[in-house]
């Protein structure tokens, strides 16, 4: 029988969205693994760039935890195999502590991991010490650590919000906020911001040059904190037993022998770590090659086209005409070709951007893209694919026209799909393409049907 596995671990929250818990999760995990502590990071929910950060600051993988999405099995194996082999566990919660179905307080409460707050406490003093203890008494047996003011504007204003606690062991520390000052002026306050961000939320790592910079910055300042300061014995006050969950059937080896080639560059770079990792234990070759920068696809028996960013390359990808040719080369051989979302955007003809410029794309699928300046869709989905599931999620600022035929629509948790609701599953020849991001580990066998196992 095998043992509970047993770590200190930490679900960093907070009241809502853009209180500063990315930036926190990310400190923390630098701040420990400067000194040399094994850090395993995970991200509540769906999120594809925040993980880019977490990633960079531990030197570890980073996956996703949702109990829907995941379901309760994978997670507790990712958080007990996490637990075998670090020293430290810190899970950045989504949204607001209670938002969504499930929430990042049900993921908390079902593992038993203590929740630390990060609050914006910047335009508020005594009303902190309320917040606190609305988050820590709303959700009866909800694990507590406690909470840390983020953005605060002087030492003064740090003890004001500290009075304000009710139970003086949930203060955590104060994080300044960042000053207008002579050698930085208004003007560049924005630039001084840790983790930029743009619409899809926060910039990746890899595409700043100062990225560990900011981290170190960042981790810095969290170790003058109470929490900061914490060592290894301190921390063994946040330690859980994660029990080992009930065994899994194995991964099916529907690709055996199969070379799958991913897009990964700046335009594509919406990939879980756990999808990459699930082709693998399927027995499929994962090769990387960039969509943007190479001349032709590698040598592969099948493309997975993630999203990302195609409406920020748009020239590089119309450029690209030697990598159009082998695109289509690849779809004219009958091999197939799964396109998410950003993949699936840069599929279609043209785009109409936000600023009311166009721009061509590859044009293997028949349509046309329009930017938004409000997002389209948002929330998990899922996709009934040769008579199995896939679950994940959509997250899009486009719309899309296609001709292209549909075969398939998502539909919400729980609901039965509609015609007129849903992402869309294009079918065109070899091509399958929607704005449907999947979580491949939900269903093998439906993602060896997208990417044309004659297994499945």
């Amino acid at each position: 029988m095998v043992q509970p596995a047993r770590s200190p671990a930490i679900l960093i929250a907070a009241p809502a969205s853009g209180q500063g818990k990315t930036t926190v999760t990310a400190a923390l995990a630098r701040l420990h693994a400067r000194q040399g502590r094994r850090v395993r990071v995970f991200k509540c929910g769906p999120d594809f760039l925040d993980p880019h950060w977490h990633q960079l600051a531990s030197g570890a993988p980073v996956h996703q935890l949702d109990l829907w999405m995941n379901g309760e099995t994978d997670c507790a194996q990712r958080l007990h195999d996490a637990a075998r082999e670090s020293d430290l566990i810190l899970i950045e919660g989504v949204m607001g502590l209670f938002d969504g179905s499930p929430s990042a307080a049900d993921l908390a409460r079902h593992f038993g991991v203590p929740v630390l707050a990060v609050v914006d406490a910047s335009a508020m003093a005594g009303t902190f010490g309320a917040l606190a203890f609305g988050l820590r008494h709303y959700r009866p047996g909800l694990p507590w650590a406690g909470v840390l003011a983020n953005r605060v504007g002087s030492a003064r204003h740090a003890d004001m919000l500290r009075d304000g606690l009710q139970d003086p062991d949930d203060w955590m520390g104060a994080l300044m906020r960042v000053q207008a000052t002579a050698k930085a002026p208004a003007a560049a306050k924005a630039a001084a911001a840790l983790l930029p961000e743009r619409h899809l939320g926060l910039v990746a790592a890899h595409e700043l040059d100062d990225s560990l910079q900011r981290l170190d910055a960042a981790a810095d300042a969290l170790a003058a904190t109470p929490l900061g300061q914490m060592d290894m014995d301190d921390l063994q006050c946040w330690a859980v037993d994660f029990p080992a969950p009930a065994s899994a059937p194995a991964v099916p080896r529907l690709l055996a022998g199969r070379t799958v080639a991913v897009g990964r560059d700046a335009a594509f770079c919406f990939i879980y770590a756990a999808n990459v990792q699930c082709l693998e234990q399927m027995g499929a070759r994962v090769v990387f090659f960039s969509p943007l920068h190479d001349a032709a696809l590698p040598d592969c028996d099948a493309v997975w086209l993630p999203g990302g960013y195609p409406e920020l390359h748009t020239a590089q990808i119309a450029a690209n005409t030697c990598m159009q040719t082998s695109l289509h080369a690849h779809v004219a051989a009958g091999r197939p070709l799964w396109a998410e979302c950003g993949g699936m955007m840069a599929l279609l003809e043209s785009i109409a951007l936000a600023d009311g410029n166009k721009a061509p794309l590859w044009g293997l699928l028949p349509g046309h893209v329009t930017m938004q300046k409000r997002l389209a869709a948002l929330g998990p989905q899922q996709l009934a694919v040769a008579g199995h599931t896939l679950r994940g999620h959509t997250f899009h600022y486009s719309t899309s026209d296609s001709s292209a035929p549909v075969v398939a629509r998502t539909a919400r948790p729980n609901e039965a799909v509609a015609p007129d609701a849903g992402e869309a599953l294009y079918r065109q020849g070899s091509i399958h393409a929607s704005y449907f991001h999947a979580w491949f580990p939900s269903s093998p066998e439906a993602v060896a049907h997208l990417l044309g196992s004659k297994n499945a």
